[in-house]
């Protein structure tokens, strides 16, 4: 449609100076709040733009929705102020339907906004803070300590005192093999196991068995039957904010299987899809707040855009705070907000002028 394309024109070329502006703000507050520490610790130039320029992608995440609901918010107010929308009215086309192309847009947005956070934003952030830390000489080791996982349909406990993912090499293991109704078959202890490929070898392991009813230890002679895979202990060793969507969810599920807290860990996994929704929400509000503004526009527009996103973001913070608290169900913690500022803005588009 005619309108649609109109709009859209006049839309994209305001979201395309508020994401740069916003972006480049994120970008120097992160600067700044480092510049002393880069400063002390000799940090070359170069090494600081490359560090600032690993961070481009999480600005971006950051800055879309409220791009989204500034330049909406603007492009619909100056519409109004330039009498445009009264004439649009005038013909008989309601105000939702003059706007569906930008709920388009803030549905394309979410979409998009998703894929940039699981593919680009989470690597490249991981690259961003290693650099830092090396930068700040903030020394750190690639490791966890006191794992426990459950394998094999929970047949098999491992106990690691310490996993290097780096090298692949698990310290200090302990695995408890157990029948199907849970009852004692064998303990394996071992100093350390390192990753063959395909299989866990473990280096001078004993195993205990019970022979007539006496708990006996023997050298372990098969010793190439454990092969769980290191992203099983890996993911016990990174945050789940850290992992794309899919190994999040390999984590939530480990944690389960492990016996494990994993309430919080699941909040955040769903948060992951219901934080992609954020564009699609900031639509549906900036076109409610859209037609109310006449003058100072761009003030305004801003004002109420910050506001909104203020106002959505700490009710998102309190709900995945109580979800990880376990007080309400984590599915209900990542998306309640979604859900309830979808209706408000909805409400508030029904009440909007026409």
């Amino acid at each position: 449609m005619t309108l649609d394309r109109y709009l859209i024109r006049q839309f994209f070329p305001i979201f395309i100076v508020a994401i740069s502006m916003f972006v480049f703000l994120l970008l120097l507050i992160d600067l700044f709040s480092n510049l002393v520490r880069y400063l002390n610790n000799e940090v070359p130039f170069l090494t600081i733009m490359q560090i600032t320029a690993y961070y481009i992608p999480k600005s971006m995440s950051y800055a879309m929705p409220i791009s989204l609901l500034f330049a909406a918010a603007y492009t619909l107010g100056d519409l109004y102020a330039r009498n445009e929308l009264t004439t649009i009215f005038s013909s008989g086309i309601p105000f939702w339907r003059f706007s569906i192309s930008l709920v388009v847009v803030g549905l394309l947005a979410s979409i998009f906004s998703f894929f940039l956070d699981d593919t680009i934003v989470i690597p490249t952030l991981k690259t961003k803070n290693e650099l830092s830390k090396v930068a700040l000489k903030q020394y750190f080791s690639f490791g966890n300590r006191d794992i426990v996982i459950k394998a094999n349909d929970g047949r098999l406990l491992y106990s690691v005192d310490y996993y290097d993912y780096e090298k692949l090499i698990l310290n200090g293991v302990s695995i408890i093999e157990t029948d199907d109704n849970g009852k004692f078959v064998s303990q394996i202890r071992s100093p350390s196991a390192e990753w063959k490929e395909t299989y866990w070898e473990l280096k001078d392991a004993v195993i205990y068995l019970y022979e007539n009813d006496i708990l006996r230890i023997h050298p372990l002679i098969n010793n190439t039957s454990y092969d769980e895979p290191p992203d099983m202990f890996r993911r016990h060793a990174v945050n789940v904010n850290d992992l794309s969507a899919r190994e999040a969810g390999l984590l939530v599920n480990d944690l389960r299987s492990a016996g494990l807290p994993f309430i919080r860990a699941q909040a955040n996994y769903y948060h992951r899809y219901s934080f992609a929704a954020t564009s699609l929400i900031v639509m549906i509000l900036s076109i409610s707040m859209g037609g109310r503004f006449r003058k100072n526009i761009m003030l305004m527009s801003l004002f109420a855009s910050l506001s909104v996103a203020v106002v959505y973001y700490i009710a998102e913070m309190l709900s995945m705070t109580l979800a990880g608290l376990n007080y309400i169900p984590p599915v209900v913690g990542a998306w309640l907000p979604v859900f309830l500022f979808i209706v408000i803005g909805l409400f508030m588009v029904r009440g909007a002028k026409t």
